[in-house]
């Protein structure tokens, strides 16, 4: 079989090269090609021999994705359905606003954790993503930007299905590929990874120094009812969590966002709030909570809070000095929404 280009390093591709007998500014003719020009194939590149573009050819493939359905919703966010090199599908979506372009990108195809609340955690996780492939969700997602909107992206969220940090070198190789020179050239304040909670993974995060947002998937501030919608919590505890998190700001200094969504008669109480509320500002860092409308799925028969019951939930956080934001749903129509991702497709809305 011939090897995968993209996941072979720079400097196995350089003696590789030099065993051919070329030049070494090559591989890096190679690479940029690769990744900021984003080709399908060895013969698009045009500024190397026909000769080398023979014996890549016979060594290696490009792996790419391709948009297999894409999906616009009557708001404007458009869903894409992205076909792997072994037929496996992922979803990505862009998520348009007046002063912002987001793809929420996906880790793995599935999911290995069981949130009860999200429709990726009831299917299986058949594998990790290849940081090529992450890469490719946003080079993808970008081009669906440009062509519906005649804007580029500006942000990147890894909130879309699997848990990245349960992927972690292939997420982290993703995004490093996204803020090169050699391959978006952005910032990595403009990406934020989510994540349910992985604690020993996140003090990894730290360690390594990495320069992107966190947002910490809540949902409750107590261990009995977080174990109850989310699994992860009984391995990896509220206390756990805590001092991963302290950890993490007192290391990196960088933004974490912990996001919520209040469920009617469950975690939505004057209680729930002030838990909340005690739990992040215990992490010693700035805080902010963005309150995420649910988005109802088959498997599963939560409901949304009242509107009454949110501004009162809200109004708590805001006494206690907390900045929170609400999040209102995007893409509903056409399963984009958090929490939604599952490769449903419906037809009847319109495709591109």
């Amino acid at each position: 079989m011939k090897k995968d280009i993209r996941k072979i390093s720079t400097a196995e591709l350089s003696t590789w090269m030099d065993g051919i007998g070329e030049k070494a500014f090559r591989t890096k003719q190679i690479e940029d090609w690769l990744w900021n020009k984003w080709v399908k194939s060895f013969e698009e590149m045009a500024n190397l021999s026909k000769d080398l573009r023979q014996k890549l050819d016979a060594e290696f493939e490009i792996r790419t994705l391709e948009i297999a359905t894409r999906q616009k919703s009557n708001d404007g966010t458009v869903k894409a359905a992205f076909r792997l090199f072994d037929k496996n599908i992922v979803e990505g979506v862009l998520i348009p606003a007046n002063d912002r372009m987001t793809a929420c990108i996906s880790s793995q195809v599935g999911c290995s954790l069981t949130c009860k609340f999200c429709a990726t955690g009831y299917m299986d996780r058949k594998r990790n993503l290849e940081a090529s492939e992450i890469f490719d969700q946003a080079k993808a997602i970008d081009l669906i930007a440009k062509s519906e909107y005649e804007l580029p992206l500006t942000n990147i969220v890894m909130m879309g299905m699997g848990e990245p940090l349960l992927n972690y070198a292939n997420v982290l190789d993703g995004i490093n590929k996204i803020i090169s020179p050699q391959g978006m050239g952005w910032s990595p304040k403009r990406i934020t990874l989510s994540t349910a909670g992985i604690a020993k993974m996140i003090k990894k995060l730290a360690d390594d120094d990495v320069k992107f947002n966190l947002a910490l998937s809540l949902h409750a501030a107590n261990d009995e009812k977080r174990n109850q919608i989310m699994p992860i919590n009984e391995s990896n505890t509220l206390a756990v969590l805590k001092e991963s998190l302290r950890y993490f700001y007192q290391k990196t200094k960088n933004q974490i966002t912990f996001e919520y969504i209040a469920f009617q008669g469950f975690n939505d109480g004057k209680s729930d709030a002030l838990e909340l509320a005690n739990f992040t500002k215990s992490i010693g860092a700035p805080i902010k909570i963005n309150i995420i409308e649910y988005n109802p799925i088959e498997e599963a028969d939560y409901v949304n809070t009242s509107i009454d019951n949110l501004e009162e939930f809200k109004s708590i956080l805001e006494k206690k000095g907390i900045i929170v934001n609400v999040r209102r749903s995007r893409g509903k129509d056409i399963d984009a929404a958090c929490g939604q991702l599952a490769n449903k497709q419906k037809p009847s809305l319109s495709e591109n």
